[in-house]
């Protein structure tokens, strides 16, 4: 009766380790389709020395976007003096009529809305590697319980 468990418990992991690796890898696909159709690029020069690996390329995976992220971070940081958009809306409240304090709230909001997408799909990027190595668990452990049942 184990024996037979066992071997049930195998076969449905190996079902579902194709499956879960299969989904990782449409995952990746979907994700790095959808940054390349943003057509988002790195500069070819002028980046941070952290950065300088990604000089002219473009962003398509999720590891390139968060770096991406990053950059925005840090042009948003020098636009903003460091403060951020929470921060400068609060100072939109004291002063309605300042103009100039209404485009750096604008320049913050879009910076950190980029910002978000983007560390969105190094995240989603993150999540399929994750289902990726659990298939791959999946059928070792699916291997392992189907040997252990016809022993």
């Amino acid at each position: 009766m184990t024996q037979t468990i066992l071997g049930l418990v195998g076969l449905a992991l190996l079902a579902a380790a194709p499956i879960m690796i299969f989904q990782g890898l449409a995952g990746r696909r979907g994700v790095t389709h959808e940054l390349e159709q943003q057509r988002i690029s790195f500069p070819p020069s002028g980046l941070p020395a952290t950065l300088g690996a990604y000089a002219g390329r473009p962003v398509r995976t999720g590891a390139e976007a968060r770096a991406y992220s990053d950059l925005i971070a840090e042009h948003v940081a020098a636009a903003t003096g460091g403060r951020t958009y929470a921060e400068i809306a609060a100072e939109c409240q004291n002063s309605k009529n300042d103009e100039k304090l209404g485009k750096l709230r604008e320049t913050a909001f879009m910076g950190e809305t980029l910002r978000g997408a983007l560390l969105g799909a190094y995240q989603a990027w993150q999540v399929t590697l994750l289902v990726i190595g659990l298939g791959l668990l999946c059928g070792a452990i699916g291997v392992g319980f189907i040997a252990l049942a016809v022993t």
